[in-house]
């Protein structure tokens, strides 16, 4: 936040414009850590699954109906996130 004030010494920026700046950048920042998980949780789960397929082909159709559904209920951790960065930016 600091190089935010030296933006509003050098600019000729009010009050509420960086109030504004810093809510959006606190924000942008706060959903960039909110997909970390689920990236990290779905590259996992999707990698844990291809190895079970290789093992085990047989089960294949059993895998990939599990991964794809841990992969939906991962992804609604990121889509939370984001609906969360949305409701921070516009309220």
């Amino acid at each position: 936040m600091e190089a935010f004030s030296a933006l509003v010494q050098q600019a000729d920026i009010t009050a509420d414009e960086l109030k504004s700046i810093e809510a959006a950048a606190s924000a942008g920042y706060a959903y960039g850590l909110a997909a970390i998980g689920p990236a990290l949780g779905i590259g996992f789960l999707v990698g844990k699954s291809v190895e079970a397929m290789a093992r085990q082909p047989e089960a294949a159709g059993m895998v990939r109906t599990t991964m794809f559904l841990g992969i939906a209920f991962t992804e609604a951790l990121a889509l939370i996130g984001f609906v969360v960065f949305i409701l921070l930016k516009f309220a």
